[in-house]
């Protein structure tokens, strides 16, 4: 290389389906970055920045909370020239430089139109998309519950003599995969050997190309395994493809979410069960944000995927804030029945 070449701030594009452990993976690079500094970016499906707080609560000394630039106003494939270019050129601005950009797309976002904008011709010369990192709950993946209903997804395909094409939501877990240089399977300790089989060889059907999987638990991983891949993927978008190659233009019409505010709650387990009945009864995909809790000092982070609910005191409630709740509710399109999730909620 010539002295005068420009070094390349690397990217990593973390991508997976809803609740497959992208915002745990992160936070943990952030403890564990291997003398690196890092950079992140997070995209929010919503209006609540619940991953962003995730990470700045974290409050890594290396990781300063202006390196975390969090965007909630849509996917980044969607906003490229309002938002994402402009969060790029910002972070390329700070000084320090980071060493290395982290990005964390939306659970239901798909990658290769983020990897287009690298194209951009004011960032393409300055930075590279070192990989993409693609996880896969195991669990999940070897059930194939990419919808909490599956019989009602069959059966619509099946009242459609047209419909030819897989759902939604298998398309975006494919297109992850497809799009990926290396894949998590992560919450490998909550699945049987037989169930991380079958989602290993789900994974190798959905793949181009045979990829690395790697099975992780709570994001624990050696960064040197997937920090430093130089796939510069912003190249090699060919062996990448996608079920929307050649469409001119992509929205993520087929899902819907809102945001709903929660008054204190006595009980967590009653949340909890409030959640399920969400997911069993309104076919809600994925429930993100916190919660506040009569008589503790301490705000309760709430995570769902389905019916499977987690929920952990993240921090102290500020002096300046107001102890009340919101939740970041995502379902499939036509499937937010607002009257009926806000009934349950506040029951």
């Amino acid at each position: 290389m010539r002295t005068n070449d420009i070094v390349k701030i690397p990217v990593s594009v973390i991508t997976g389906f809803l609740g497959s452990g992208k915002t745990t993976l992160i936070s943990q690079l952030m403890q564990n970055p291997n003398g690196k500094r890092l950079a992140v970016i997070v995209n929010e499906f919503g209006d609540v920045g619940v991953d962003g707080e995730i990470l700045k609560s974290c409050a890594i000394p290396n990781c300063p909370e202006e390196n975390i630039v969090e965007l909630a106003n849509g996917c980044i494939c969607c906003t490229v020239a309002d938002d994402f270019i402009p969060t790029i050129e910002a972070l390329m601005a700070v000084e320090p430089q980071p060493d290395h950009i982290l990005i964390e797309t939306s659970g239901l976002a798909l990658p290769k139109p983020l990897l287009k904008a690298f194209d951009w011709p004011d960032i393409r010369s300055r930075i590279t998309v070192d990989g993409v990192i693609a996880l896969a709950d195991a669990e999940a993946v070897a059930a194939g519950q990419f919808a909490p209903d599956l019989d009602g997804v069959e059966a619509q395909r099946a009242a459609d003599d047209a419909l030819d094409h897989e759902t939604p939501l298998s398309e975006v877990f494919e297109d992850q995969i497809s799009c990926a240089d290396i894949i998590l399977l992560t919450k490998s300790d909550l699945a049987d050997a037989a169930q991380k089989q079958t989602a290993k060889q789900m994974i190798a059907e959905a793949a181009p190309r045979q990829l690395p999987v790697i099975e992780v638990v709570e994001g624990q991983i050696d960064p040197r395994l997937i920090l430093g891949l130089e796939a510069a993927a912003e190249d090699d978008m060919a062996a990448r493809p996608s079920h929307h190659d050649g469409v001119p233009e992509h929205d993520h019409e087929d899902f819907d979410s809102a945001v709903f505010d929660i008054p204190s709650i006595s009980a967590v387990d009653d949340l909890v069960a409030r959640i399920e009945r969400l997911a069993n009864e309104q076919h809600i995909l994925r429930v993100k944000g916190y919660a506040a809790v009569d008589g503790k000092p301490m705000r309760l982070l709430v995570q769902a995927v389905g019916s499977r609910v987690r929920t952990q005191f993240d921090r102290l409630w500020k002096q300046d804030e107001m102890q009340a709740g919101k939740l970041v509710v995502i379902a499939e399109h036509d499937h937010l029945d607002m009257a009926a999730i806000q009934s349950i909620l506040q029951s």
